[in-house]
């Protein structure tokens, strides 16, 4: 089946039916054309990846890694304490896009473009990521409510206190981008 962006557009993204039934909001930071784009070029991994998290049992999960459809899509709970701003990597990746979901707790969650940093480490193959130094980040509540989605374009800094440390749980989906 060949998939287009002709049959996702603004106003699909808008209905929301693509959440596959979870309830949380997308936050107004996620880039909805590129969210539209990747989308299209792979809707069965993207509906899988929302089923997951509008299932009812999945916040019961303990912390670590689980297939959902083998590398192509999986999630890792991870439960830490927020930091300091200065504490908190700036970082990106280049297969997977990322949709950060807080289970319980809330975080400031960074965004910047990823034109807009400087000084990056090297790239690990491995695990998918990289660090830079942004010089213009926006802050964005996370919490229950709503979820975020990063692409390979955008830099983000999660896990920042909001005033003081606090726990948190979180699930990252890892989507491998088209």
């Amino acid at each position: 089946m060949n998939n287009t962006t002709d049959n996702y557009d603004l106003a699909w993204y808008a209905r929301g039916d693509w959440k596959e039934g979870l309830q949380a909001q997308a936050d107004e930071s996620v880039n909805k054309e590129e969210f539209i784009r990747q989308y299209a070029k792979n809707p069965e991994l993207w509906r899988k990846a929302f089923r997951f998290l509008a299932d009812p049992e999945f916040p019961h999960l303990a912390g670590g890694k689980y297939e959902i459809d083998g590398e192509n899509l999986f999630v890792n709970i991870n439960e830490y304490t927020t930091k300091n701003e200065e504490d908190a990597k700036c970082e990106a990746h280049i297969k997977y896009a990322d949709i950060q979901f807080m289970i319980s707790g809330e975080e400031l969650m960074g965004l910047a473009p990823l034109s807009k940093t400087q000084n990056p480490t090297p790239y690990s193959v491995e695990k998918d990521i990289y660090f830079m130094e942004p010089s213009d980040m926006r802050y964005y509540l996370a919490d229950t409510s709503r979820f975020f989605i990063f692409f390979p374009s955008d830099a983000h800094r999660p896990a920042v206190k909001v005033t003081d440390h606090a726990p948190v749980k979180k699930a990252i989906v890892k989507v491998r981008i088209a």
